[in-house]
């Protein structure tokens, strides 16, 4: 699509007829899916200016860092559907992400980030790099040095800032020579390869328990690091620093976490920065936090307790099972906790909190935030229209 034409300034000119200026305003609406479309509405001028794919690259990177959460893909165990979130008329139809792999097939969606989405296909023994906005999709290859066959993995999905046609993945799991050993690599789209491997030592093997990346919880990104759960003879929290290319070792601030299957543990950032851990024990939410002393000793401190059946309004002495912990979105800084009367978003600094759908069902959610231009910049064509009329 070509550039709109560029109207010759004068001094006379009104301030909106200037397109570099109007530019600048465009750029700075609410980057909800309703925004550009709305905009594109008041005139032709606006409507060359707003669907413009230059424009909407810019408008993307300008809002990287406070993309709404656009929904959730949902796995029931037999498929995965969209589940928007929003309200209209920002809500983005349910059918406008089909899922990129076939109901029946082996997968496992390793988390969100950037606009992506990495799922690891069990059959095929590949990760799957999809664009949900643009259809696009990478395959990548498990390179050799991890044990895909006889242990679980962990991956991340990231893209360097502005720049949407690279991204990078992190592949963390254990050594297929030494299982007591963890592992990781990077894959740049840039150059297309794999990074040599880094390891670190994981606990001896004892009584058969053997650790590895837990696959409740999707890698969460703090700072410059990737953090996963580890399950099995120790329960630590793998730490691969993006910037160092290491993997380390860190203790979980509580030791009663056998149960991780029931979603009551997850790391998040703390409140004020630096890395955190939210605890779920039964209604009551506890947030600790990792600091550092003078000496360089790092320790978990038990931040705040928050009763989420007060919070939430929830009848603790009716309501049937204790809240779960779904998943966590990093852009939005919300986690969502599952219920017996719904599905919560949660921001703990602010304890706002807003119910997203009913789900008397436990599943698997992974929050999926980005910036939905709906314009045909972005592939949405048609769909700016309902978004805009869907009030």
């Amino acid at each position: 699509m070509s550039s709109p034409r560029r109207r010759p300034r004068s001094s006379a000119a009104a301030p909106l007829d200037d397109d570099d200026l109007l530019a600048e305003i465009l750029l700075r609406l609410p980057p909800q899916p309703s925004s550009l479309p709305r905009a594109s509405a008041v005139c032709k001028f606006w409507r060359s200016l707003a669907s413009d794919p230059g424009f909407s690259r810019r408008f993307r990177a300008h809002h990287r860092r406070n993309p709404p959460l656009l929904g959730c893909f949902v796995h029931d165990f037999c498929e995965v559907r969209f589940q928007p979130t929003l309200e209209p008329p920002n809500r983005v139809p349910q059918s406008r992400f089909p899922f990129a792999i076939a109901a029946g097939d082996r997968f496992h969606i390793l988390g969100c980030r950037h606009g992506l989405v990495l799922i690891f296909h069990d059959s095929q023994k590949q990760l799957l790099v999809w664009d949900p906005f643009t259809g696009d999709q990478h395959r990548l290859d498990i390179p050799p040095g991890f044990a895909v066959e006889k242990t679980w993995i962990g991956a991340a999905v990231l893209r360097a800032p502005g720049d949407f046609h690279h991204f990078q993945v992190v592949l963390v799991g254990n050594s297929d020579i030494q299982s007591t050993q963890a592992v990781a690599s990077v894959y740049s789209s840039v150059t297309a390869v794999w990074d040599n491997l880094v390891s670190t030592p994981l606990p001896s093997e004892d009584s058969g328990f053997l650790t590895m990346v837990y696959t409740g919880m999707p890698a969460v990104m703090v700072g410059g690091s990737f953090y996963w759960l580890l399950y099995g003879n120790s329960q630590e929290i793998l730490e691969f620093d993006l910037d160092k290319r290491s993997l380390a070792l860190i203790p979980m601030p509580v030791g009663n976490t056998r149960d991780m299957g029931e979603g009551n543990i997850w790391v998040m950032p703390a409140e004020g920065g630096g890395l955190g851990f939210l605890f779920l024990r039964g209604f009551c939410a506890q947030l600790w936090k990792r600091k550092t002393d003078c000496k360089g000793v790092s320790s978990w401190v038990l931040g705040r307790s928050i009763d989420l059946d007060k919070l939430l309004s929830l009848n603790s002495e009716m309501e049937i099972g204790y809240p779960s912990i779904l998943g966590f979105a990093e852009d939005n800084n919300v986690v969502l906790l599952w219920t017996s009367v719904g599905i919560f978003t949660v921001q703990f600094e602010s304890l706002q909190f807003k119910k997203l759908f009913e789900s008397h069902d436990w599943y698997r959610c992974c929050p999926f935030e980005g910036v939905y231009t709906a314009d045909g910049g972005n592939g949405g064509g048609p769909s700016g229209a309902k978004l805009l009329y869907n009030t």
